[in-house]
């Protein structure tokens, strides 16, 4: 069965919860996990009335501390950071999957500019209009993501978190890369859900080729609820397929 974006109605809804928590529960990481969410929205999000996917491109992210990060990650982090030093708390909105309509959008590594995005202060994260606005959005204080504390993870334990929406993607100034990418592939809309997953923020976000009304965006809050209990079941020192368990990785500078 197929997913309408444009409605998403309560039927839809939770039957996309109850699809994703069994799909999820298999998986051996978190990045195995991230992939199954991705490949899931892109392959079930359908437009009715052209038969096509209704999704040009779906990726889902989690924050990372640098000193954590496999090497060919920290490497790529500290080259978007132009030789500035680099601390091994500092988080990283790392891209752990990613499905589209291009081939090179099925694989995380080929991403030129995404694969993990350094967060050193609010400051620069301000700098960046679209992550931003998906924290806040979300209900999140964006100095929290770039510096959790024990408090504020305490504080924010079972919280039901909103939903990152831009109804009319063309023009907007949080979404980027407007010529390159959301005008040539039909973005309509877009929507991003998530939260908090133990110390790390993660969120899905889909680049739809339909409208998404805020109706509709409105009922990603659930599958957020859905994903993070999905999430709690995996091992939690298992993230990178790759990478072997309970081996932390020395930081590159």
């Amino acid at each position: 069965m197929t997913i309408d974006l444009a409605t998403f109605d309560l039927h839809e809804m939770l039957r996309c919860g109850r699809e994703l928590r069994e799909a999820v529960r298999h998986a051996a990481t978190i990045e195995e996990a991230a992939r199954v969410v991705v490949r899931y929205f892109y392959d079930v999000c359908v437009d009715p009335v052209s038969g096509r996917a209704s999704c040009a491109l779906a990726r889902f992210y989690k924050t990372h501390a640098y000193g954590e990060l496999p090497p060919d990650l920290q490497d790529f982090a500290a080259g978007l950071l132009a030789g500035a030093s680099v601390a091994p708390t500092m988080q990283c909105l790392t891209l752990l999957a990613t499905a589209g309509a291009r081939p090179e959008w099925n694989d995380r590594r080929l991403s030129r500019g995404h694969r993990a995005i350094p967060l050193p202060s609010p400051e620069i994260v301000e700098q960046a209009p679209m992550i931003a606005q998906l924290v806040r959005q979300m209900g999140l204080d964006i100095a929290a993501v770039v510096r959790p504390s024990p408090d504020v993870l305490r504080s924010a334990e079972g919280k039901t978190y909103s939903v990152f929406h831009v109804e009319d993607a063309v023009g907007s100034p949080y979404i980027p890369a407007q010529a390159e990418f959301v005008v040539p592939y039909g973005v309509r809309s877009v929507v991003g859900f998530g939260g908090l997953h133990r110390h790390d923020f993660f969120a899905v976000i889909l680049f739809a080729t339909v409208p998404i009304p805020r109706g509709a965006a409105d009922r990603f809050r659930n599958i957020a609820l859905d994903l993070k209990a999905a999430l709690y079941t995996l091992p939690e020192t298992r993230v990178f397929k790759d990478a072997p368990a309970d081996t932390p990785h020395p930081p590159r500078r």
